[in-house]
């Protein structure tokens, strides 16, 4: 199972640097893992920034997710869509919540 805490500190600032044209969503995106804590990822500013949310930090889309079931969408990103459709994974701009397909796939 894929950690919450590695994929925001090692994996996607990495992915950032490798791939570069995720810029080009010119968003940003606030997680609020509950059980583990919150971070954003801000693709509004070249090169990208993830960084440990502050509180009450805005964001374009904020989503809302328990660990377990966040950790269960980095493993297989297409749960996200049920996890949604459930009421456990909750984002406060569907549209740019779509786009995370691209920037998670």
């Amino acid at each position: 199972m894929a950690e919450t805490r590695e994929f925001f500190e090692d994996y996607m600032p990495k992915k950032l640097v490798d791939k570069p044209d995720l810029i080009k969503t010119n968003a940003s995106f606030r997680f609020d893992v509950d059980g583990a804590g919150s971070w954003v990822i801000d693709l509004k500013t070249p090169p990208g920034n993830v960084h440990e949310a502050a509180a009450g930090e805005a964001a374009d889309c904020v989503i809302t997710v328990a660990k377990a079931d966040w950790e269960r969408v980095l493993d297989n990103p297409g749960v996200a869509m049920q996890l949604f459709m459930t009421g456990k994974l909750k984002a406060s701009n569907i549209g740019l919540a779509m786009a995370l397909q691209k920037i998670l796939g």
